[in-house]
């Protein structure tokens, strides 16, 4: 299938690509390749409905290698920079295609106003008994919702990690953006609870599934995609202020 084509979202003009000879370029597309396969399992579980992982990983390379011809030469920090552009390029692809339909968003969002309406009644955060009890969900459909939940969240915070990374003036200006970009997600992070912090750095730095964090602390899965929307939903609020 063919990959998504780039989006300039601020309707200026992207700076000239580097050119690499063939060998060179295929060297440092094989060294990433890893980088890929670990995002693609990542999104696979929220995915998977739309996209095979072939597809997947051949949508990710296609965003390495924009991401390896925009950035130049790949330096200590080019990995976190292209692990934005993969993710982003299969983000990109599965909103095109439309990977919650609309029936399902309205699910999500009469679920969440019934979560609002339990918390208000109780007084305090209820239960997942009481959240399932109440809005009528079997075990499966509130697994789903959670899923869903969080993962709407993740795209929130990889568009507000992604904003200012589409165009490149120069190589001093994209450098001194990199740093701005990564002391902000220092300060966001450093705004969360020890176990939030610790999930969003699993997630993103270690590229490993909810499902692989819920192993890691020992928690549910359940638990950890509410860890998981908690942590970002006060990232997003920083980050989201702090950008013009």
């Amino acid at each position: 299938m063919s990959a998504p084509c780039p989006i300039d979202y601020y309707g200026s003009t992207p700076a000239a690509p580097t050119v690499f000879a063939p060998a060179l370029e295929q060297r440092w597309m094989m060294q990433y390749l890893p980088l890929v396969k670990r995002i693609v399992r990542q999104l696979s579980l929220q995915a998977n409905q739309v996209l095979d992982r072939e597809d997947m990983e051949q949508i990710g390379l296609m965003g390495l290698l924009e991401g390896l011809r925009r950035y130049g030469e790949p330096d200590e920090q080019f990995g976190k920079f292209a692990a934005l552009r993969i993710r982003g390029a299969i983000l990109d692809e599965l909103r095109r295609q439309d990977w919650r339909p609309r029936q399902v968003r309205q699910q999500a969002h009469k679920v969440r106003d019934a979560i609002r309406e339990l918390t208000r009644q109780l007084g305090q955060e209820p239960s997942d008994d009481e959240i399932k009890a109440y809005a009528g969900l079997s075990e499966k459909d509130y697994q789903d919702f959670l899923l869903a939940d969080s993962s709407e969240a993740i795209e929130s915070l990889d568009e507000l990690l992604q904003s200012g990374h589409e165009h490149f003036p120069d190589t001093a200006e994209l450098f001194e953006e990199r740093l701005i970009k990564e002391r902000l997600l220092e300060q966001a992070l450093a705004r969360l609870d020890e176990r939030e912090r610790l999930v969003l750095t699993l997630y993103y730095q270690h590229e490993l599934s909810l499902k692989e964090i819920a192993l890691v602390l020992e928690v549910s899965d359940a638990r950890v995609c509410q860890l998981s929307k908690q942590a970002i939903g006060k990232a997003c609020r920083f980050l989201g202020s702090t950008n013009p």
